[in-house]
């Protein structure tokens, strides 16, 4: 298990999430996470357009700011990592 993976792991038990059940989907997320890690210093959601403004794009580090909100209108986050509890 990659560690941003497992990071994802802690930050969903915390919030009482899980991470997306379907692996291979997880790991693309988790791919984009670390692109934008490597390429624009933080782990930007995936499914969010980074602004390179530091005080807007803050919001869209994973968790982004909409996740909870969107888990619990959709059961999943936009970008399909993070899942509600069965």
């Amino acid at each position: 298990m990659s560690r941003t993976l497992e990071i994802a792991e802690r930050i969903a038990k915390v919030k009482g999430w899980k991470v997306n059940p379907d692996k291979k989907a997880a790991q693309e997320i988790i791919d984009g996470l670390n692109r934008n890690k490597e390429t624009k210093g933080k782990y930007y959601c995936p499914c969010k357009i980074v602004t390179g403004d530091p005080e807007v794009d803050k919001d869209i580090i994973c968790p982004c700011k909409d996740a909870q909100k969107e888990i619990d209108e959709m059961g999943h986050c936009h970008c399909g990592l993070f899942y509600a509890k069965d």
